[in-house]
């Protein structure tokens, strides 16, 4: 019985000024009906260039085969090496005998079409169904994928659909014709733990159901223990270790699988430095010890919540109440309203970082935004340092904000693509520092770089010159220039490969220790709050339902919501061994 894929010794190379950089050299890998295979690595180690090369779906202009051949046997007695099938043929296979699932499903679905037009697309194409029988089809597989409501998600559009049902959409369009392999290429990067649970709970159902082999990739080793049977690690183009996920987990062999596997928050105790993945290229990490020995989850650690308490209140939140419009009727009427955030209140001690936790929706970002009075409250108040901030004119709120920063997820967005990184940096020095003068600036902004470990003669860059981890430690040095007081920290470390995830982790701890600054940290991953916060506070629906220090709240959850988001943290298992 042969593999449903066999990839054997495949190498390939992108274009460049200079002739043609390797970007995969060597690749042999094997899938199985009815098993998954993980491909693991951080950005750029080619795992989703290797799942694009199995479709040809890389440019031609700009990529080159070099040697090997990729082999599908969907019978499991013929073989078909897809690099030799014309585009004709290759069209015929995509979509229908081989699915893939992309990272962003936004930018994977077109948003000018309903959803259910576009999952029927694939049907019509290869199974040939008429208009009835492919919205019927549709209709099931929306069920299937555990879509709500799914004659009235037929007819909406992308935007106005949640990223997890956006993602289950691409998961029914991928899966419409059976195929017998799925790729799913980072699936759920940036969703909630709990839709991300779901999700990996819904492939390995449809695995086991439809006998279907498939690949996921992931720079998450915590996902990998939780859904794969076999895994290979890749770096930098090539695979440096391949085998069973009890092997991967419990015997790592390679310095760069040691270092995924240790650096990820879940593993450490409060305030303890991450490890990152070059201590283990370099040496700096022990090659012996084993993932139990790095543990020491069972440890008490320092409860902190008192002595903050003890600190005085720096914020303090009563009764606040954030409510968006639900529309207007023809009549201009009012149709309702949105109730965001319900009767929240809370106090935030100086110098702690409270962690405010939740899924996507139960109002996180909208309250982080209040604080700092970029959103409007309808009731309640908001009182900073004992001053009433939601009373605060304009004239006085704008010498304010230098007092106040935030911190978004993604970094790209919050910098202006047409500015220098040094432009961005000075432009807030400009506005708060006046007594300045442009030398005075420079140096400022060369010293910010140097505190977030990058380099002063990259001022001159831009943004897109830059990797996103690197551009997310600009836009903290952005929001530390004017020392604040109070920085609010939004969903900033979780599109991050984990390694990069841990560098900024540690910048964050780095930077609190020398600037004393007293922070928000917004987190839909608990295991993430639990390592940088002092107190968490838990959000569902509006509403606080929970509150505590981090430590007793992570071993101790109260209510069920709480305890859902800690068992959807990836990876539990083995921690829990």
């Amino acid at each position: 019985m042969l593999p449903l894929l066999q990839i054997n010794d495949l190498s390939l190379s992108f274009r460049s000024a200079d002739g043609y950089t390797a970007a995969l050299e060597h690749i042999s890998l094997e899938v199985t009906a009815g098993a998954m295979l993980a491909v693991v690595g951080e950005s750029g180690s080619g795992k989703s260039v290797t799942a694009l090369s199995i479709l040809h779906l890389l440019p031609p202009a700009a990529a080159r085969v070099d040697q090997g051949e990729i082999l599908f046997s969907p019978d499991g007695v013929n073989a078909i090496d897809l690099r030799k099938l014309s585009e004709k043929e290759l069209r015929s296979l995509r979509g229908n005998r081989i699915g893939i699932i992309f990272q962003e499903p936004m930018t994977s679905l077109n948003p000018v079409m309903t959803c259910g037009r576009q999952v029927m697309e694939p049907l019509q194409l290869h199974r040939k169904l008429n208009n009835g029988r492919a919205r019927r089809e549709v209709l099931e597989l929306f069920k299937k994928v555990r879509l709500p409501d799914p004659e009235v998600l037929f007819n909406r559009y992308p935007h106005q659909l949640s990223g997890g049902q956006k993602q289950r959409v691409m998961i029914a369009m991928a899966i419409s014709c059976k195929p017998a392999l799925l790729i799913c290429d980072e699936p759920t990067t940036a969703l909630d733990v709990t839709v991300q649970k779901t999700i990996l709970e819904l492939l390995q159902d449809l695995r086991k159901s439809e006998n279907m082999g498939m690949i996921f990739i992931t720079h998450d080793l915590g996902l990998v223990s939780d859904m794969a049977d076999r895994a290979v690690v890749m770096y930098r183009g090539r695979i440096v270790e391949k085998g069973s996920v009890e092997d991967l987990f419990l015997r790592p062999q390679h310095p760069y699988t040691r270092g995924l596997l240790f650096c990820r928050p879940v593993l450490h105790q409060k305030g303890e430095r991450l490890p990152v993945v070059s201590d283990f290229l370099d040496g700096q990490q022990p090659a012996g010890k084993a993932l139990p020995d790095l543990m020491g989850l069972n440890a008490e650690t320092k409860n902190t919540g008192g002595k903050k308490a003890a600190s005085g209140i720096l914020i303090s939140v009563k009764g606040l109440n954030i409510w968006y419009s639900s529309g207007k009727t023809w009549l201009g009427r009012q149709k309702g309203w949105t109730k965001a955030v319900q009767d929240v209140s809370f106090d935030v001690f100086n110098g702690e970082t409270l962690g405010l936790v939740g899924e996507s929706g139960c109002g996180k970002t909208t309250l982080g935004r209040a604080l700092l009075r970029l959103n409007k409250p309808v009731s309640g108040s908001i009182r900073f340092d004992d001053r009433d901030l939601l009373a605060m004119p304009d004239s006085e709120l704008r010498p304010f904000r230098k007092n106040i920063q935030i911190v978004f997820q993604d970094p790209y967005s919050s910098l202006n693509p047409r500015l220098t990184i040094g432009s961005a940096l000075s432009e807030p020095l400009k506005i708060h520092a006046s007594s300045l003068n442009a030398s005075e600036r420079k140096e400022k902004v060369k010293e910010l770089l140097r505190k977030v470990d990058l380099k002063p003669e990259h001022v001159n860059r831009y943004p897109h010159e830059f990797s996103g981890g690197q551009r997310q430690r600009i836009v903290i040095a952005r929001a530390l220039a004017l020392n604040p007081d109070f920085v609010v920290f939004d969903e900033s470390v979780s599109a991050l490969d984990v390694s990069i995830q841990a560098q900024v982790l540690n910048l964050i701890n780095d930077l609190k220790r020398e600037f004393g600054f007293t922070a928000v940290f917004i987190s839909h991953d608990l295991s993430v709050v639990h390592y940088l916060c002092d107190r968490v506070m838990v959000m569902e629906k509006g509403r606080i339902v929970e509150m505590g220090d981090a430590e007793t709240l992570y071993r101790n959850p109260q209510t069920a919501y709480t305890k859902s988001l800690i068992d959807a943290i990836p990876g539990r298992k083995w921690i829990d061994r």
